[in-house]
């Protein structure tokens, strides 16, 4: 707790007027998917611990605490309340414009929004940043800063399931002000679990496998609510009665804490009514400041609680004079300790932040005082990670605004981080497809929206693509029907959920056991897709390539995995010309559009992939890593190995060009007769230029199809106001008007397709590309929740997509 004026928010934040409201954001593309509404702020909380979100009307709306589940929902007593008085007046809000909508909390003053013009302050959001300054409604100048420990190549604190409040108050005024600035929060231990230990999983209308969730939302029998403190701090832990079953998963304990000074009072009540008036925490705050310094006995009595108070709420306040022209700077924390994920019924495992703090559920109030003595320290990490970046005058705000900000899915898409073990020396770690495609790591949308994880936290990405190669020796027969024929109302082929040898399309979902039971989706059989292994092997080379060149061990690790699904993809080559061939349904990243015979996209990732297998062949062989590879891969069978891989693509290169170059760009197909544009088609040359190996087409007509893809694509598209197309025809009209995939928007293909455009020269047009669709994001109610996909008719699909990190790729080619 300082006294000095330390408040610099950096110019180039995502801000909007808290409570403003959108005319027009976007809704929806298909009403079985998740649509919020436009009202999602940045989120807190470490990765992997569960995180809540807080929206830019101040309430808190957002809990991802339960490990890949969703749930979007204001909490009106969780809530920052300010009084403040001077010797004429006084006032008190809850800081929330949103009033709660089912009667409770009446006796609450809610913060006003704008009558007219004059705004009551602004939100300001830099992940993991993010600030409320409030304006023209207190006579004090107040500001509170919202962070956690997040910061580049740090796995520890990164983990941590704590958010921090720094207030800042400041009396402008000629006269003394006293503020009061309290912190309630609901007791939710026991609530995020779901209540459906085995749901069903059933085929969703638009072909994709869900299953119900069901939180044990508001069933908090037992729970109570303890002051702590020490010399320095001050705290109420909200718990729950113990028993002496095991603990499960939701249970556990949170903590809302401050620090102690001698300038400042704190006053506390550790068990209020959230479903009540709210009159008996609100009536002493808004009278002079106090609360009543109630202590709940519900722990010590160890009895039930009956019906006098079904949930319960604590709340600490903090009290204090400023004289004119004072400051002070005051920390709040929320930290919460749920240690266990549960995935099948009976399938657990410990968070990472467990490592640090224990696995007992019971330290919430460690975490918390932990938060209390190094936020400064922490924010100092932040700050210093992100300098070089905000400093650099060659990048404009916007895009600064969205490099950060993007990385809200590291927090907030349902992320899993385990506890360390023998095989996972850092734990295993996964970020949900997207809250739609609720499955992990899928393999085809990371192969751009991974590029921040790699440059950020590479011993995580290294960890996933570790899975990958653990999983694709493996094999489960259990037999399942496609989503996507029902889409098309077709009978559908019965297909075996993975094939020894295949590249698994994800690393599996939350209700069954991630990691271990692969290609959890079922809209398509992946087995017979034709870029999944082309899109691991050259993730592979990449991230041992970026990440120092030097860890050979891991290269060793993925080699059997590289050689069976090489030998697996290269099976689809079925007329022998040296590359597998797309056929049928569609069987590629874009799910719902039939690519026939060699096409661009595959076809360019398998050249790509054999040169990316043969530079790793010729580490190994050069490091003679005999020892740490299997019998079957000593350096003679090496030596076949990657001599094949020559042969296969000395074939290869003159079909492709022979096949689809049409004299501008590269034909979709060799077999559909389409004359469609693709955006992405070029994205092997993109990745073997990124990896220094050989271009797999002759760079000047990797000019002309890329010019030809930002003209047809992106400027002759709604004349480049969205971004690119997926596939358009020459002139920017749709081949097929009724098409899905080909006529969106897909926000992190335009920012792999924006990479491709720096790396080639082209950095305006690359720039002037990605502002289309980071604005399209960001000033349309999108934000923090980035979906796969816009359409030029203002609809969205899939929020909260892996895709857009994607972004960080153009950083990665930039420099």
């Amino acid at each position: 707790m300082t006294n000095q004026l330390s408040l610099k928010i950096p110019s180039c934040t995502w801000s909007r007027p808290i409570g403003l409201g959108w005319d027009k954001p976007y809704t929806v593309r298909y009403a079985s998917n998740i649509d919020d509404g436009p009202w999602h702020g940045m989120p807190l909380g470490g990765f992997g611990a569960g995180c809540i979100g807080r929206s830019s009307r101040g309430d808190f709306n957002l809990w991802h605490i339960d490990g890949g589940e969703h749930t979007f929902k204001n909490v009106p007593a969780c809530q920052f309340s300010v009084f403040e008085s001077n010797s004429t007046s006084s006032q008190t809000y809850a800081l929330s414009t949103q009033a709660p909508d089912d009667g409770t909390l009446k006796a609450w003053q809610w913060y006003p929004t704008p009558p007219g013009t004059e705004g009551t302050g602004n939100y300001h959001a830099l992940y993991p940043r993010s600030w409320f300054v409030y304006e023209n409604v207190f006579q004090a100048q107040l500001t509170c800063e919202q962070f956690s420990p997040v910061w580049a190549g740090n796995y520890q604190e990164t983990s941590y399931p704590v958010a921090i409040f720094l207030w800042n108050a400041h009396n402008p005024t000629n006269a003394p002000i006293t503020l009061s600035i309290m912190l309630t929060w609901q007791n939710m231990v026991g609530w995020f679990t779901n209540a459906l230990k085995s749901p069903e999983v059933r085929v969703r209308d638009d072909g994709s496998p869900v299953y119900e969730y069901q939180p044990r939302w508001g069933e908090s029998q037992g729970n109570y609510n303890q002051i702590v403190e020490n010399t320095q701090q001050f705290g109420c832990v909200l718990g729950r009665v113990g028993s002496d079953e095991p603990l499960q998963e939701g249970d556990g304990t949170w903590c809302i804490a401050t620090l102690k000074h001698p300038q400042v009072e704190v006053f506390h009540h550790s068990r209020w009514n959230p479903e009540g008036t709210g009159e008996e925490i609100w009536q002493s705050f808004a009278k002079d400041g106090s609360l009543p310094n109630y202590v709940d006995t519900t722990a010590t009595e160890n009895t039930q609680i009956g019906a006098a108070i079904a949930t319960s709420a604590a709340g600490i306040a903090i009290r204090f004079t400023l004289q004119p022209g004072e400051t002070l700077e005051i920390p709040f924390v929320l930290a919460w300790d749920l240690p266990i994920t549960e995935f099948a019924a009976g399938v657990n495992y410990y968070r990472r932040y467990t490592d640090f703090f224990g696995k007992n559920g019971n330290n919430a109030w460690a975490i918390a005082s932990t938060a209390l003595q190094e936020y400064q320290t922490w924010r100092s990490q932040i700050q210093s990670w992100q300098k070089p970046i905000l400093d650099r005058e060659d990048l404009p705000n916007w895009f600064k605004m969205a490099l950060f900000n993007e990385l809200y899915d590291l927090t907030s898409g349902g992320t899993l981080w385990s506890a360390a073990s023998e095989l996972n020396p850092i734990g295993q770690f996964a970020v949900l497809e997207c809250l739609d495609y609720r499955w992990y790591e899928s393999l085809d949308v990371r192969l751009y929206g991974s590029f921040a994880l790699l440059m950020l936290f590479p011993e995580l990405e290294k960890s996933v693509i570790r899975a990958f190669a653990r999983a694709i020796p493996q094999g489960d027969d259990t037999p399942r029907i496609i989503g996507y024929y029902m889409t098309i109302k077709a009978e559908s082929p019965i297909a075996v959920r993975k094939i020894a040898g295949a590249t698994p399309h994800d690393l599996g979902a939350p209700n069954e056991h991630v990691w271990e039971k692969t290609n959890y989706t079922s809209y398509q059989d992946c087995n017979l897709w034709k870029d999944l292994g082309s899109d691991f092997v050259l993730q592979v080379y990449r991230d041992f390539l970026l990440t120092g060149a030097d860890d050979v061990e891991f290269l060793a690790d993925c080699w059997n995995a590289i050689v069976q699904t090489l030998d697996y993809l290269k099976t689809f080559d079925l007329d022998g010309d040296g590359i597998p061939e797309n056929s049928g349904a569609p069987d590629q990243t874009f799910d719902d559009w039939r690519l026939q015979g060699v096409s661009a996209y595959c076809g360019g990732l398998w050249l790509a992939a054999l040169e990316a297998a043969i530079a790793i062949g010729n580490i190994l062989l050069t490091h003679k890593l005999g020892d740490l590879l299997s019998e079957t891969l000593r350096e003679g069978v090496l030596a076949v190995q990657k001599s094949t891989y020559e042969t296969w693509l000395q074939q290869s290169l003159p079909i492709y060009q022979e096949k689809l170059w049409n004299g501008e760009y590269y034909r979709l197909d060799s077999k559909s007769g389409s004359d469609v544009v693709m955006a992405d088609q070029l994205c092997g040359q993109f990745y073997a230029r990124l990896l220094d190996l050989p271009d797999i087409v002759p760079s000047d007509r990797a000019l002309s199809a890329l010019k030809t893809v930002y003209d047809a694509c992106f400027l002759k598209f709604c004349n480049g106001e969205f971004g690119a197309a997926n596939g358009v025809r020459r002139d920017g009209s749709p081949e097929n008007p009724k098409a899905t995939h080909p006529l969106e928007v897909w926000t992190g293909i335009n920012f792999g397709l924006a990479a491709f455009l720096v790396q080639m020269g082209m950095k305006d047009e690359a720039l002037r590309l990605t502002q289309a669709v980071v604005q399209q994001i960001y000033e349309n109610g999108l934000q923090f929740r980035t979906p796969e996909a816009i359409t030029a008719t203002g609809t969205f699909r899939a929020s909260t997509y892996l895709r857009p990190m994607a972004i960080w790729g153009i950083y990665l080619v930039i420099n």
